[in-house]
């Protein structure tokens, strides 16, 4: 597993448009996306980007009595915090870039008035899901496999993908594909994916901002800002829609091995956003047979061959 950081980024002209020109954020939901876009005139129509999913965190530059807003606006059923950054030479701005803001769920937020647009300036929106003000609460989740064995293919500090700070805590579960996935924790259906058909070959090395090494999975974030991660599910193997507000031992999907997967497993993890950068959180956990104690456990950091 890897980072959930979104870019996107968006260059400027020497003249505002008169419209909007949108551009959207990368996400673990969307597919290939359009890195750049030009703002243009009002004769000319305005670019968009293709996605294969819809829930997305975006960058819109719109006209507003001759300077422009940089909005973000976020579509995903969970907020985020965004940072708007400039390459190159940076527009005059208020509040100066970079400059940050938190983004509701399903909310729309002015990061900076733009007051010149400085030609060739490219700005780019970094986007992280959760809000940087998480209360973590002593919680204990539960086995997210129903009538499954316990057997614990990675553990925390795992060698093979289990190194970086959003990934150090979190437990991956062999199981076989198709095993009910349940909610280890009450919480609401931040974000999904379910379009992934294959696993992608572990062998090879992949960009740790690329989406794709999730496969299909599920975002749930608590009461208390957190937020667990479900990861690898087969394909179509999500049952829950974003907004939804599950419970504990709820089905929310069905185990796979999508994504960066040397076999089929879950990968479990919590995390919370600890300012412009996701964290993985130690958990306590009841397993089939009393508490479970995952510290110890770690795996050949070499994967299996596909």
């Amino acid at each position: 597993m890897r980072r959930a950081r979104w870019h996107v980024t968006l260059a400027l002209s020497a003249m505002w448009a008169a419209g909007a020109v949108q551009v959207q954020a990368q996400t673990p939901s969307s597919g290939p996306w359009t890195d750049a876009a030009t703002a243009q005139s009002a004769a000319a129509p305005v670019p968009t980007a293709i996605w294969k999913s819809a829930p997305r965190v975006a960058l819109e530059l719109r006209a507003r009595f001759g300077s422009a807003e940089a909005i973000a606006v976020n579509q995903l059923a969970g907020p985020v915090e965004v940072t708007l950054l400039a390459e190159g030479a940076p527009p005059v701005a208020m509040p100066p870039l970079p400059a940050r803001a938190t983004v509701p769920a399903g909310g729309r937020v002015v990061v900076a008035q733009l007051r010149d647009g400085a030609a060739g300036t490219r700005l780019s929106l970094v986007a992280v899901p959760g809000l940087p003000v998480a209360r973590v609460r002593n919680v204990e989740y539960l086995y997210p496999l129903r009538d499954a064995p316990l057997q614990i293919a990675q553990g925390y500090g795992g060698g093979f993908s289990h190194a970086d700070a959003e990934n150090r805590h979190a437990v991956d579960f062999a199981v076989t594909p198709g095993t009910p996935v349940l909610a280890a924790r009450d919480g609401v259906v931040m974000q999904v994916e379910s379009d992934a058909t294959a696993r992608l070959d572990p062998r090879t090395a992949f960009d740790p901002a690329d989406d794709r090494v999730r496969g299909n999975f599920i975002r749930l974030l608590h009461d208390d800002g957190t937020m667990a991660l479900y990861a690898h599910l087969q394909q179509g193997g999500v049952v829950v829609a974003p907004g939804a507000r599950v419970l504990r031992g709820t089905i929310i999907g069905f185990s796979g091995n999508t994504g960066l997967s040397a076999a089929p497993h879950l990968h479990f993890v919590v995390q919370a956003n600890r300012g412009m950068r996701l964290e993985s959180l130690p958990f306590r956990m009841l397993g089939p047979d009393g508490p479970l104690r995952f510290g110890q456990v770690q795996t050949d950091p070499a994967p299996a061959a596909p």
